[in-house]
């Protein structure tokens, strides 16, 4: 076996309840920025599909379990909608939502598979979105309850917990380039979204350490190597302002308790600092996690600016860089991004070099394919492109571990095919491909290629 891994290696999947659930009436969900968007933005996702037509993980649950059983999945991570728990955000919450949590829970462990509880994944309860979502601090109390909420409700058997899914995302996707609702473009606004989204993380982690439960706490964090054109000063100089506004921006106070002084010299600069309240700053050099999850799906490559940027427009962090189109980069044409597997490599090293060498897994990685209906042959879709995909990219993760990186698993992205941010189901990225019509699942020949990886814990020539 050429490439084998340590013993007990988390080897598992990773989904959320948004992109999961669905929804069936009388279920006593609060309605999230998800379900409101994709009703009153329907022109916003791919075909409009809308989230409640999610892969009715809610209805299936047991024997999707069981599917995961069947591959040999020891560890499966997703997360709690904060609406359906809670329907307004911070008030009552739905005994259906916790009679169903608990049931995922217990089926997870009846057979032998690991929970990974995630609090935070894009999903704002809408009535607190009305309230301003995270630019409001209030908010981040709210989080703060909700977490010790489901502390007490499901962690005396969850021993796996995550604050938040790429804390980035909510504040660059939905107040800066507008990808997410609310569809905000105010650079300001989406620093005041992510200072709070780091509070709540803080009082996050200080209730689960309050709770005094035996566990690990931690984040899942999006991480995007930045590689510049060339080694020029100037194309240096880019590729460091593009990795500290898109990743030393939220990796360094959350991992390291601190953000960094030459982004808030830069904010000072250009006056848009978010606002703070005294004990912010010492809040965050006091909280640390047990465990990180990263998320890798492709590399930045960027460049000296060739055309600046007007100052007297608003303010962007592309004022400093801009994208750099690689000559021969292998791309996947049906999602639009690059395949570059050797960054997983380098994403380990910094997390061994730069960050302590925390433990952390691959939360997420995964290939995204449009009309995969082409590949089937016999009823079963033949997605030699996804075993390639992983067999690289698990290659490079095998080198990382053995020069030292604290890697404890591999989450793929994901278990059945399930609905997209904005793309609804263009791509399919599952182990199991999900029939719309009819619900139903069936085994991709990557599933079966990834049982044999986890029977054999390895696998053998990439």
């Amino acid at each position: 076996m050429k490439y084998r891994f340590p013993e007990d290696f988390w080897w598992g999947t990773a989904t959320s309840a948004t992109q999961s659930e669905g929804r069936v009436a009388g279920d006593g969900k609060g309605e999230n920025i998800w379900d409101y968007a994709s009703e009153h933005f329907t022109e916003r996702f791919h075909g409009g599909v809308g989230c409640s037509e999610a892969s009715t993980f809610y209805t299936h649950y047991k024997e999707d379990i069981q599917r995961a059983k069947e591959i040999g999945l020891n560890s499966f991570r997703t997360s709690i909608s904060w609406s359906r728990l809670i329907p307004d955000g911070d008030g009552e919450v739905n005994p259906q939502a916790v009679a169903f949590y608990n049931a995922v829970i217990d089926e997870l462990q009846a057979q032998g598979i690991e929970p990974f509880i995630n609090l935070y994944h894009f999903d704002m309860p809408m009535a607190l979105q009305q309230k301003g979502g995270f630019e409001n601090r209030e908010v981040v109390d709210a989080f703060a309850r909700y977490a010790r909420l489901c502390y007490e409700l499901f962690g005396d058997r969850v021993r796996y917990w995550f604050t938040f899914n790429e804390p980035l995302i909510p504040a660059e996707a939905g107040y800066l380039h507008p990808r997410h609702y609310p569809y905000v473009s105010d650079f300001g606004r989406a620093a005041q979204v992510l200072h709070h989204i780091v509070l709540a993380h803080c009082k996050a982690v200080a209730a689960w350490r309050e709770s005094g439960r035996q566990g690990k706490i931690g984040i899942i964090m999006d991480v995007i190597p930045v590689y510049p054109r060339s080694d020029s000063e100037e194309d240096l100089q880019a590729a460091k302002m593009a990795d500290l506004f898109y990743t030393r921006s939220i990796n360094e106070p959350m991992l390291l308790g601190h953000y960094p002084e030459e982004l808030l010299t830069i904010l000072k600069e250009v006056d848009q600092l978010p606002q703070t309240q005294p004990g912010d700053c010492e809040l965050i050099a006091n909280t640390r996690v047990d465990l990180v999850g990263i998320n890798y799906y492709r590399p930045r490559r960027v460049k000296a600016r060739e055309t600046p940027l007007d100052a007297s427009q608003p303010f962007v962090p592309e004022r400093f860089f801009e994208e750099y189109i690689m000559p021969g980069r292998r791309m996947n044409t049906s999602r639009g991004i690059e395949i570059y597997p050797e960054a997983l490599y380098d994403i380990a090293m910094v997390m061994k070099n730069t960050y302590g060498n925390v433990p952390w897994f691959v939360s997420e990685n995964g290939i995204g394919i449009q009309d995969e209906e082409q590949f089937m042959v016999d009823g079963q879709v033949q997605d030699d492109y996804r075993i390639a995909f992983l067999q690289e990219h698990l290659s490079y993760l095998h080198q990382a571990i053995a020069d030292g990186s604290h890697c404890l698993g591999y989450h793929m992205w994901t278990f059945v095919d399930c609905w997209s941010w904005q793309n609804a189901y263009k791509n399919r990225y599952g182990f199991y491909r999900l029939d719309l019509a009819t619900q139903q699942r069936s085994l991709k020949k990557s599933g079966q290629w990834f049982r044999s990886v986890i029977d054999n814990n390895g696998f053998g020539e990439a």
